[in-house]
């Protein structure tokens, strides 16, 4: 019955076309305070690569590069344009004749939607909870939660789908394994080079296909995907020979944020830059009397989950505009018969939310 409301809730609040999340960033662009973008552009800087670099750049090394981070062959390496185009062509590909069943799909939301509209739009229709699946999607870490399984949840998620379909735009801000790197059958990762490395100018993405499925898949992916950019590869390469000097510009600014955050909600930190805040209000209501405070955060319900909003940990500015949102958050009115007009108390019946300000100082 859970995954039933879940699948209601998602076709009617998410339609199957268009980004509804990414208009509503973009829409609310010029808020002061941004809690609503995931990467860390605008936080850490990547190399920018040569002349010679971009003249000499080969995908083949890029490939060989990738594989040798993952722990994967090579061979289970393909180059895409991005996350997102990497699970789009994944969608097409699992629909296609290979399918061993018709087209079911697991998911746990909430969960970033395009990687859920990408199979929605190929015909996958979600499945009852608990029921086989074709095909499993999710993001590790999570995307909004913020969190990472531990493998034996995953595994007992995982059991009974077909194939299972790995968002790892995260990983890399926990320093975890791939979950490519245990070569199980049937289980798909992608990646990419935008959030931990900000690195959106690059546009490049990329799928770890498990090891029975590598040749089919070189045979689709060589038919439907450009070749990366000379200039995006040669700087994916100097990033990743960077990628030391850069985690710890990630881990400068995002280790004093998530202090910030867990103080302010009372719980471990998020191995992802993001977290989803579940409130005793309606998740769209608090997002848009956020936006009116010049506050961005995303609502729930974009992410098939309407209890509560994404908030986005990445900003060096967080901390300030951490406090902006807790005080929008915590001085609601409470309106309707009985009411007070008093804010909403925290747990430990002080103001909610008033440690955080003081952690961010």
């Amino acid at each position: 019955m859970v995954a039933a409301r879940c699948r209601h809730k998602w076709d009617r609040i998410v339609p199957a076309v268009g980004f509804p999340l990414g208009d509503w960033i973009d829409d609310h662009a010029d808020c002061r305070h941004d809690l609503g973008r995931s990467g860390m552009a605008g936080s850490v800087e990547h190399p920018r690569p040569t002349d010679e670099e971009v003249r000499t750049a080969k995908e083949s090394d890029l490939r060989q590069a990738l594989a040798e981070r993952i722990r994967v062959d090579p061979g289970r390496v393909f180059l895409t344009h991005g996350a997102t185009e990497a699970n789009g062509w994944l969608a097409s590909f699992l629909a296609g004749p290979g399918a061993t069943r018709e087209r079911t799909l697991r998911v746990q939301f909430p969960e970033y939607p395009p990687f859920v509209d990408a199979f929605r739009a190929m015909g996958f229709r979600l499945a009852f909870a608990r029921r086989a699946a074709a095909v499993g999607v999710i993001s590790q870490p999570r995307n909004p939660e913020g969190d990472l399984w531990p493998a034996d949840r995953f595994a007992a998620w995982a059991e009974g789908a077909d194939q299972v379909v790995v968002d790892e735009t995260f990983r890399e801000f926990g320093g975890t394994p791939s979950l490519s790197s245990t070569g199980h059958p049937g289980w798909w990762t992608t990646g990419t080079f935008t959030k931990f490395f900000g690195a959106d100018d690059l546009r490049v993405g990329f799928v770890i296909a498990p090891p029975e499925q590598s040749a089919a898949f070189a045979a689709f992916h060589a038919n439907v995907v450009d070749h990366v950019p000379p200039y995006s590869v040669a700087g994916a390469l100097a990033t990743l020979r960077d990628q030391d000097r850069i985690a710890r510009d990630v881990r400068a600014v995002l280790e004093p944020n998530r202090r910030a955050w867990s103080a302010a909600v009372h719980a471990p930190p998020p191995v992802a830059p993001v977290a989803f805040d579940r409130t005793d209000e309606d998740g769209r209501t608090l997002a848009e009397r956020c936006v009116r405070a010049s506050v961005l955060v995303c609502p729930g319900d974009l992410f098939g989950d309407p209890s509560g909003v994404r908030v986005c940990l990445t900003r060096r500015s967080f901390r300030e505009d951490l406090a902006a949102y807790l005080d929008v958050r915590d001085r609601r009115e409470v309106t309707g018969p009985g009411a007070t007009g008093r804010p909403r108390r925290g747990r430990d019946g002080g103001p909610a939310g008033a440690a955080a300000p003081a952690a961010g100082r």
